[in-house]
């Protein structure tokens, strides 16, 4: 229900858009036009998604999926079908295509609305906000409940935590963006400047990532701490290594996050017992490796077109014996549901939109002078990096608000790419970064 109200406001939105668009009242800007490769490979995702439905000839069926003919004649035995299409669950697949057009819709309006700092900055900070809410409720729970792991409003909380991770990349770009890199001169300057990182938005939103790093940990999610913290690593890293303007502050940041968020906030909350799971992990306790194998078995019957997003609850079965009682709706693995349900071409598409989008805040990272481009490039790697991570051992993709967070995060290494191109910002935005 919640899903289907979002989907609609979604396309309600777009189609106000594009009416505006064709009554010249909007222009699309820098940040969409630049973005015309990631649009291309999108466009082609949808069109590929939507003709998986598309009925063909069985005989030509039987020669670009046998094993997808073959099926659909088991199903309709004893009469061979004359028209049959890519996709095996065509319920299941119209659920799917309407979720991918609202992903890809989703994407379009945030690099045709974010063209300007106040409506980036809104953005940005209303994401953090809404980790930081899940966060508070989720540790509070947990903390209520000794034993007791965080999962906020999510069923689960590997998803929880793909959530914050998420909202803490955008969070840190946020907070690099709004580094000054000013020196202090005298004793007066530095207890100016002490002021107004204590008293300061700068601080506030410090403390708002601090809480998220609590929740994060309380999680308990073996492959969510170890996502974030890798891929905070990774993208530090990056972003010393490819800002030509790096200050002493940044590094000071990065430095910090790392060393007062593992060591002193996660041994407080309970990092120990995140790591003792992740010791006690072994093949003998996890079913995903097992999972993973028929899955790839799945892609074998299926290599180049897949059985059709949305399908893998419904095919992954004539995979299993009869010793498996309860087949897994989900593989635990993006990446191989994905190739299981979309085939090679599927994987290859969605790999080009991911690839483009981090290629794309790696370029903004070394070519951007403006912080907040730099800030937004950071949470973009950072974000990008960490869902790659974890969609190794769990499926956040597959969950529809953590799928249109992650379009987000993708859409920011477009904005921090192209916003302002031409570096023309007014001095009152400028004081505003300033400030910030």
């Amino acid at each position: 229900m919640a899903w289907g109200i979002a989907e609609l406001w979604v396309f309600v939105l777009s189609i106000i858009w594009l009416g505006q668009y064709f009554r010249g009242r909007v222009d699309p800007g820098p940040v969409l036009r630049g973005a015309w490769p990631v649009l291309l490979c999108l466009a082609l995702w949808l069109a590929y998604v939507w003709l998986q439905r598309l009925p063909l000839p069985i005989a030509w069926l039987a020669a670009i999926s046998p094993e997808t003919a073959r099926a659909h004649a088991l199903a309709a035995h004893p009469e061979t079908p004359a028209l049959a299409p890519l996709m095996l669950d065509l319920h299941g697949g119209l659920h799917a295509a309407l979720k991918s057009t609202a992903y890809v819709l989703f994407f379009f309006l945030t690099l045709a609305l974010l063209e300007t700092r106040q409506r980036i900055r809104i953005a940005a900070y209303t994401l953090v906000i809404s980790g930081l809410m899940q966060a508070v409720y989720g540790g509070v729970a947990a903390l209520e409940m000794p034993g007791e792991s965080a999962h906020g409003t999510f069923v689960n909380r590997n998803h929880f935590a793909g959530y914050l991770e998420m909202c803490l990349a955008v969070g840190l770009g946020m907070l690099i963006a709004n580094l000054t890199g000013r020196k202090a001169h005298n004793l007066r300057q530095f207890l100016r400047d002490a002021a107004e990182l204590i008293l300061g938005p700068r601080m506030r939103l410090r403390l708002a990532l601090v809480c998220m790093v609590i929740g994060l940990v309380l999680s308990r999610s073996r492959m969510g701490n170890t996502a974030f913290f890798s891929s905070l690593l990774v993208a530090g890293v990056i972003g010393l290594a490819f800002s030509r303007r790096a200050t002493r502050s940044m590094v000071i940041l990065i430095t910090s996050l790392i060393v007062i968020d593992v060591v002193i906030v996660g041994s407080y909350f309970g990092a120990s017992q995140v790591v003792e799971r992740i010791e006690k992990t072994t093949l003998a306790t996890e079913d995903r490796p097992d999972v993973a194998a028929r899955t790839l078995e799945m892609w074998q019957a299926f290599p180049v077109f897949g059985s059709g997003l949305g399908s893998y609850h419904v095919v992954y079965p004539r995979f299993t014996g009869p010793e498996v009682p309860i087949s897994p709706t989900h593989a635990h693995n993006d990446y191989l549901q994905f190739l299981a349900e979309t085939g090679g071409v599927g994987i290859l598409l969605l790999g080009s939109v991911v690839g483009l989008s981090l290629f794309a805040a790696l370029r903004a990272q070394y070519l951007r002078g403006d912080p907040l481009a730099r800030g937004l490039a950071f949470g973009a790697v950072m974000g990008i990096s960490t869902i790659m991570i974890h969609s190794s051992t769990d499926f956040n993709l597959q969950i529809p608000s953590n799928a249109m967070t992650f379009m987000f995060v993708l859409a920011l290494g477009w904005i921090a790419l192209n916003f302002e191109r031409r570096e023309h910002s007014s001095s009152r935005d400028r004081r505003n970064d300033d400030a910030g």
